[in-house]
């Protein structure tokens, strides 16, 4: 079955942007339908972190948030297995991609929007430096090889996994590697504090806060939106005054920062996660 889905993929790439995003709109209307818990959990993030938004409009945000999930995923065809010239066409840089291009340590705060492989994907095929990406293995071998082919496609791409720990990774950025940070999922009580994130307490790693401390770098937002094009990739102005010397108030200024990117464009946002699946001691679960 996975080698049938990779074949399809490598095929689909070589259709016109149009037709694969016709069958990811598909694909998002079918899970929409079929994908009872995830729906449930889009719903219930909707809710928590939109409370003003009335029903009907959160219908209609998460159906919209679905349509682009399967578009996103189907977009890993040519992303992944398209010519080069076919992939830099439908990557547009926007805000200050120049700050790229500063010779200091840099890590890139990269959150999950469905455009985050396409977005790692450009700062990798046009950094002059090493970029660095923390994985998480799939339990599948094939998926795993196939994924971890398309993430490491282009040069310079260093992969770092989670059980790993941070010291490779704190080497690594003193060496001048740029580091792709996305720190805005649960990832259980270990190693999380709990900060506000649009309105609702959530355990958040603080390790942006914790890693351009160690080595003074300085955070770069890169947020890449799906477009009728491609994607566009939104380069901002590096953080000032950050880190502080209190890492709560940092992880929540993340959070509350990223609340504004959201804002922008709420389906974009990875809203079928969990976020709030970890409670502080004695709060009843969320979903």
């Amino acid at each position: 079955m996975i080698s049938f889905f990779i074949a399809c993929m490598r095929w689909m790439s070589g259709w016109p942007l149009s037709r694969v995003r016709a069958v990811g709109s598909a694909l998002g209307w079918l899970l929409w339908c079929t994908a009872r818990s995830r729906r449930h959990i889009v719903l219930t993030n909707l809710r928590l972190c939109m409370p003003d938004v009335s029903h009907a409009e959160r219908l209609v945000l998460a159906r919209a948030h679905f349509r682009l999930v399967g578009q996103s995923l189907m977009d890993r065809a040519w992303l992944w297995h398209a010519p080069e010239s076919v992939v830099r066409s439908r990557l547009r840089w926007c805000g200050a991609p120049q700050v790229l291009e500063q010779a200091q340590p840099m890590v890139l705060f990269a959150p999950h929007f469905v455009g985050l492989d396409a977005g790692g994907a450009a700062v990798a095929m046009n950094a002059k430096q090493p970029v660095a990406f923390i994985y998480v293995t799939q339990t599948n071998p094939q998926l795993e090889a196939w994924v971890r082919q398309g993430r490491e496609r282009w040069g310079g791409v260093k992969p770092y996994f989670r059980n790993e720990g941070v010291r490779k990774i704190i080497v690594g950025l003193k060496r001048g590697e740029r580091l792709h940070l996305s720190p805005d999922m649960d990832l259980g009580p270990e190693d999380s504090i709990f900060v506000p994130f649009m309105g609702v307490t959530a355990a958040t790693v603080p390790s942006l806060s914790r890693m351009t401390r160690l080595v003074g770098a300085k955070v770069v937002p890169v947020v890449t939106r799906l477009t009728a094009q491609g994607y566009d990739i939104e380069v901002g102005e590096p953080w000032n005054d950050f880190p502080s010397e209190d890492i709560h108030a940092d992880t929540a200024r993340m959070n509350a920062l990223l609340a504004q990117y959201i804002a922008v464009d709420p389906a974009q946002y990875y809203w079928v996660h969990k976020r709030f699946k970890t409670r502080p001691e004695g709060e009843p679960g969320l979903y």
